[in-house]
């Protein structure tokens, strides 16, 4: 979507959004106290670093060597709802507003995470990364890395105003029907991948 068309539909969702972001931090103070927001350095267009805000829906709970539990045993069952609707997603709405993601693209990665998919990974972030993204309605977290990258890059090779209100409208489904991994979007972008791969050669390597 294009920069300006991005800046008002973040802004108007983001004012939009404001009550439910005030009720979640309230929610979220209560189950897990100060602070609610969780912020994390991600990599952004072009391999910039750009910081990502989220409210924060895991506890600090540890084992006896100090080291934290795995995710599914800090959350509770409202931070596990809250996550499920994605409203832990919502704050990034202001980084779209300052330009610094889009409301569609790749979701942001760890610049490490980014750094190993080699010149894929540059790729990948030739575009500003978005609050949701074609992995994201295409299975999210049933994928693994390498597949979410499949999508990801084939969403980067095909986008277009009409691809991202098709992601945008799917995105609002997905906190009701859970999300559904699909095998015919994974094969169609794992084979485009392979075949883009093949006629780039060692370029991509």
């Amino acid at each position: 979507m294009h920069r300006v068309c991005n800046f008002i539909a973040a802004l108007i969702l983001l004012v939009l959004s404001a009550p439910v972001q005030l009720v979640t931090a309230i929610v979220l103070f209560r189950q897990l106290g100060a602070p609610v927001m969780f912020r994390q350095a991600r990599a952004g267009q072009g391999g910039r670093v750009i910081v990502v805000p989220k409210f924060r829906t895991m506890t600090d709970a540890r084992d006896a060597r100090g080291a934290l539990l795995p995710d599914a045993q800090r959350e509770t069952r409202v931070t596990r709802l809250i996550r499920r609707l994605r409203l832990d997603e919502l704050p990034q709405l202001l980084a779209v507003v300052r330009g610094r993601m889009a409301l569609v693209g790749p979701r942001p990665l760890l610049p490490a995470t980014v750094a190993g998919f080699g010149r894929l990974g540059e790729l990948r972030n030739s575009v500003p990364p978005g609050l949701t993204g074609w992995a994201q309605i295409s299975g999210n977290t049933h994928l693994d890395d390498q597949e979410k990258l499949a999508l990801d890059l084939w969403y980067v090779a095909h986008r277009s105003l009409a691809l991202d209100l098709r992601i945008l409208a799917e995105t609002a489904l997905v906190p009701l029907r859970g999300e559904i991994r699909s095998e015919p979007r994974l094969r169609r972008a794992q084979d485009w991948l392979g075949g883009w791969q093949r006629g780039r050669g060692a370029e991509v390597a």
